[in-house]
């Protein structure tokens, strides 16, 4: 790529970014955060919801680049399912992911047994409150339910995650792996092509970090210590969505990755104990280095991966 062509690469980076974060920043600084912690049950479900359409952003952000750059794109949307010889790249999001989970949950629990709940307390105390707000006794529910709610659900979550997070996966995989990737790999060798698509990922979610989104409030050095967290989680993720999207052309196959994550990846704090609180920044959630430990060792071997095929 020449220098002309380089600098209009930069130019499309910058504008995507700019549009992205400025339609991101503005919803939920100064929408959605006056509605967190509204004992309103309608505010909290509306807040909510405004959460879920934030994930259309990174598209819309994209889409909007295009017109302003007038860029060709649209021959190569990177939105086929090219599934001829990449089935294992799908394999690798589902039901890979699912199984990176749930080890990563059971290795934080058999480190940290004492914050194992089998009689899931956490989830008895959900369904009770469901239970006095439709009226119901709250001693009529117990460890049974419990355990049989989380049983199904999780089932549920197993085989239906990346179909009924779809839509709002697309909304984010088409900006982030669809349209910002290839821009930084022109720019960029592949490790901090990666890197900093990570890093920029890990950011966009400052807001709702700050919010108790993904590791609640109050911990020692919060919200900083939070935000460097998803940026870590953020860039390991971004890595292995980042490969099957550059092995299959396609950024659905990290539609179907991102959509099992949403789905499943906070399942083992619901196994946790009230008494002795488990540690945000560990796990159980992927989202802790614990949780997660199977998706950084993974990371770590595609990073590499990518590296070594680059300069060979």
């Amino acid at each position: 790529m020449n220098g002309d062509e380089k600098k209009a690469n930069l130019k499309q980076i910058v504008i995507y970014l700019l549009v992205t974060f400025i339609l991101t920043y503005g919803m939920e600084i100064f929408v959605i955060m006056p509605m967190v912690g509204s004992t309103d049950v309608n505010t909290a479900y509306m807040a909510q919801s405004l959460i879920s359409s934030v994930m259309f952003f990174p598209a819309t952000g994209a889409l909007v680049t295009i017109l302003i750059t007038r860029d060709r794109l649209l021959g190569n949307l990177r939105l086929s399912l090219n599934l001829k010889g990449n089935l294992k790249y799908y394999g690798l999001v589902w039901p890979g992911f699912v199984l990176l989970i749930f080890l990563g949950t059971a290795l934080y629990f058999v480190i940290f047994p004492d914050n194992f709940d089998s009689e899931m307390g956490y989830v008895q105390v959900l369904l009770k409150a469901q239970a006095e707000s439709a009226g119901i006794p709250a001693e009529s529910v117990g460890a049974e339910q419990a355990k049989s709610l989380m049983v199904s659900q999780i089932a549920m979550g197993i085989v239906m995650s990346p179909l009924l997070n779809l839509l709002t996966c697309l909304g984010e995989e088409w900006g982030w792996r669809g349209y910002l990737l290839p821009r930084l790999q022109k720019q960029f060798k592949v490790v901090p092509a990666l890197l900093i698509g990570g890093l920029i990922w890990g950011l966009w979610h400052a807001p709702l970090t700050v919010m108790g989104h993904n590791y609640g409030v109050g911990y020692p050095g919060y919200p900083v210590t939070g935000i460097v967290a998803m940026c870590v989680f953020c860039t390991v993720m971004g890595i292995i969505l980042s490969y099957v999207t550059i092995k299959t052309k396609s950024c659905l196959p990290a539609v179907v990755g991102h959509g099992v994550l949403n789905g499943l990846a906070s399942s083992g704090v619901y196994f946790t104990s009230l008494e002795k609180p488990y540690n945000v920044f560990l796990g159980p959630s992927s989202v802790g280095l614990i949780g997660g430990a199977g998706f950084i060792a993974l990371a770590a071997v595609l990073l590499y991966r990518l590296w070594k095929e680059e300069n060979q």
